[in-house]
């Protein structure tokens, strides 16, 4: 009894009073650091001329999230990150599954680890980043998990040189994303292949938007990604149903790629990031409704979809608050007529000794290709508060 009362003092005492601090108990071999988030926010949305569906307009628990970190001694780390919200609810939103992540990494070797299990798949800057370490409620379109998969089940190895300043992870997913989740692979049984290799400079280069450390030196950061699978169907199967996301390109029937490539940039509150991608997806049925009813002689069986995406970001220190715009161009299917571009721009203001987050987005869409992707709206307001449990 003695004991415990000593140890919960201790880890009472070592809690900064009104700061940010994520609970960690260890016995010397076995850390384990318990986290977590709880996040909602008011959706409002103007409407086009004709429609009056203000079903969006509304609050919502956008996350409940629990996380745990361990590691035992410098041999093996492993986390578990779960959204109760979304497990509830049993929510289909590729960029906020109820599992999130439930992976081990063995660290044993030098400069490599190897990891095992389900999360995100390493392949793009934007998706990579943790929701908390950027201003924008949502991601750009392109980036949320309807084009390709944010998350799946498998291996990679991963590992650093140079202090960090080259970080690389390459592996091998069922190559369904969360669906993988249910159980079986498609009928193809073939995998995905990913990968992704960071260079930084002069020093390593965190996973994150905001410069809130008012970084003194310039620093940079490079990213070059790449995934490839081929998921061509036996004769008389089928791929999964719900597989091919919301935009019918996320898994095909046949092969596709992505290719993209990523900077980031941070230097005395300012902060930048760029992303371009482009892919193609070569598909087995010449009658494939993506093919938008064209003749094989014009479209060779394929498709083409591509996005480009830049944020500009300040932080303001002396009063906690930071003043983000987002531009997205991306066209998902190069065979329809049209490409979609939105402007966005969101205000956060970090609160004083809390680990509390306010935070204002509002887009506005100034092209729209309505072929694959009709909207209801062409302004949006979201306003909401995000608490951190850590």
């Amino acid at each position: 009894m003695r004991w415990c009362t000593v140890t919960l003092s201790v880890l009472i005492w070592s809690l900064p009073i009104g700061a940010s601090a994520q609970l960690t108990l260890s016995n010397g071999w076995h850390t384990l650091e318990i986290g977590g988030s709880v996040s909602m926010f008011y959706n409002h949305r103007i409407l086009k001329k004709g429609e009056d569906d203000s079903k969006k307009n509304r609050f919502a628990l956008r996350d409940a999230q629990l996380q745990l970190k361990g590691r035992v001694k410098n041999l093996v780390a492993y986390e578990l990150q779960v959204d109760v919200a979304d497990m509830a609810f049993n929510q289909n939103d590729p960029e906020n599954p109820g599992l999130m992540e439930a992976n081990i990494r063995y660290t044993g070797l030098r400069h490599f680890y190897i990891k095992a299990g389900y999360g995100k798949t390493p392949y793009g800057r934007s998706s990579l980043v943790p929701f908390k370490e950027t201003v924008y409620w949502q991601r750009a379109e392109f980036l949320r998990g309807s084009v390709y998969s944010r998350r799946d089940v498998g291996v990679s190895v991963g590992g650093s040189f140079l202090r960090q300043l080259i970080d690389f992870e390459f592996g091998v997913y069922t190559g369904m994303g969360e669906l993988t989740l249910r159980g079986d692979n498609d009928a193809s049984g073939n995998p995905e292949f990913v990968g992704r290799v960071q260079l930084a400079w002069p020093t390593r280069y965190r996973l994150r938007d905001v410069d809130e450390n008012d970084t003194y030196l310039p620093m940079f950061a490079l990213g070059i990604n790449g995934r490839y699978f081929d998921k061509t169907q036996p004769t008389g199967a089928s791929l999964p149903a719900g597989s091919n996301g919301e935009f019918g390109i996320k898994v095909v029937n046949g092969s596709k790629y992505l290719i993209a490539v990523d900077g980031a940039f941070q230097w005395h509150g300012a902060s930048a990031q760029v992303e371009w991608h482009m892919g193609e997806a070569r598909l087995s049925n010449p009658g494939d409704v993506l093919l938008q009813g064209l003749p094989d002689s014009v479209t060779g069986s394929r498709i083409k979809f591509g996005a480009l995406i830049c944020h500009v970001n300040y932080h303001i220190r002396r009063i906690r608050t930071t003043l983000s715009a987002r531009y997205e161009h991306y066209n998902l299917n190069d065979l329809a007529t049209g490409h979609n571009e939105r402007l966005g721009a969101s205000v956060q203001f970090n609160v004083p000794r809390l680990p509390l987050m306010l935070r204002a987005q509002y887009w506005h869409v100034l092209n729209e290709e309505t072929t694959v992707d009709p909207l209801k709206w062409t302004d949006q307001l979201r306003i909401g508060a995000i608490y951190l449990f850590e």
